[in-house]
């Protein structure tokens, strides 16, 4: 047995972990824009990655090496994501690396970028930047805020898992995302610490096992991004582990940023869980719910918040699982609006489907009715304030 406790704090209050985030230039307003994850002891590191061909050069520095490596440091920016850059642009991170004042405390350093596609890194920038770094800072909180661009506001996360032997050790996130996200992982970066004394394979497989119900679930707006980042990084400090421990506290780490990240959605003020139920098969479920959190027609609707059930119905023909409209059966929360071929949508359900819809958060919930099978995705509405900001995104 073990338990699973929130704590205050950010992954500075892990054992052996530093961070910090300064400006230094990248952001026209002032803001922080480049900070710092480092460890006084190499870590065990798994990664999981964005699904876009046109992966970014970060991604491609961290791949070259072999599998299985230790780091001890990760640099992060924002502002200028380093993508589209060739070649140039994995040489300008080992020139960023190689030019630092503290390069021999490194171990096989990571770079990990977020900001405009189709520039490369302003180098002067960043090695000076990097170079006023005090490698012993604890500020979980500059650092959330140098990796933010189109953010509200940061995401962190912080807990200690309580082992049955007693023991004890803590697994904790910070996270940036907000609009280009879509199932597959999306322009979001997320770095997750802990103390435990967790092997490399029991880290990727839990990546794996964890990352299609958190952040392969979640979509604001349909478009995967170049630079698409989840990290953990383990230096064992606590010498504390149990597997199947470790793979719920990662579980819920990751559900938690995949959460903040589809609420910040960029302009987004409603979270809607898609959750799809008995389809006949689990790709079925996987297929409708994810296509319904990626419709543009349906994220309009809950902008407008409009229970219009034709949209929801729509969307999963639309999907090509197998359905049949006499087997479905569709419900805002609790209040059932189609019903096997019934409508159910009088005044007086309409009204209580909208005030559902007012709320910052609900299910809307689809039974096909053809199997056991069942997916949630989660998605946010789209409205005025998502073209604001993409239309001058450069600027």
């Amino acid at each position: 047995m073990f338990t699973i406790l929130p704590i205050q704090g950010y992954i500075d209050q892990i054992d052996g972990f530093f961070c910090d985030g300064i400006h230094a230039g990248l952001k026209p307003n002032g803001n922080n824009d480049l900070g710092f994850i480092y460890t006084n002891e190499p870590c065990n590191v798994a990664a999981i990655f964005t699904e876009n061909r046109f992966q970014a050069a970060p991604l491609k520095h961290f791949l070259s090496h072999k599998e299985e490596f230790k780091t001890n440091f990760v640099l992060i920016n924002s502002k200028n994501a380093n993508a589209l850059t060739g070649k140039k642009g994995v040489e300008d991170i080992n020139t960023l690396f190689s030019s630092l004042d503290f390069k021999e405390k490194l171990v096989n350093p990571l770079m990990s970028s977020t900001g405009v596609i189709g520039n490369r890194l302003p180098l002067e920038k960043l090695i000076a930047g990097a170079n006023s770094f005090d490698l012993s800072a604890k500020s979980g909180e500059n650092l959330s805020k140098a990796i933010m661009t189109t953010d509200a506001y940061p995401k962190t996360s912080l807990y200690e898992v309580k082992l049955e032997d007693g023991k004890s050790f803590k697994i904790g996130a910070v996270a940036k995302g907000a609009g280009m996200i879509n199932p597959n992982l999306a322009t979001m970066l997320c770095f997750i610490c802990t103390d435990a004394a967790v092997p490399y394979s029991d880290m990727k497989e839990a990546l794996n096992i964890n990352k299609e119900t958190t952040f392969n679930a979640i979509s604001v707006d349909g478009d995967t991004s170049t630079n698409d980042t989840v990290m953990v990084l383990a230096n064992g400090k606590s010498k504390a582990y149990d597997k199947d421990a470790f793979i719920e506290a990662l579980r819920v780490v990751m559900h938690e940023m995949a959460m903040l990240i589809v609420a910040d959605g960029e302009g987004a003020k409603k979270v809607a869980a898609f959750e799809v139920r008995n389809a006949a098969t689990k790709e079925d479920a996987i297929k409708a719910a994810k296509a319904l959190s990626n419709s543009l027609l349906v994220k309009t609707a809950l902008f407008g918040e409009d229970p219009n059930f034709g949209r929801i119905a729509s969307t999963i023909g639309a999907s090509q699982i197998a359905c049949d409209d006499e087997k479905l059966v569709i419900s805002y929360n609790d209040i059932v609006v189609f019903d096997k071929g019934e409508i159910c949508f009088d005044k007086e359900t309409e009204e209580k489907a909208s005030k559902v819809l007012k709320q910052n958060s609900y299910k809307i919930i689809c039974d096909i009715g053809l199997g056991n099978c069942s997916f949630i995705a989660y998605g946010c509405d789209l409205g005025y304030k998502y073209v604001e900001i993409n239309a001058d995104y450069r600027s």
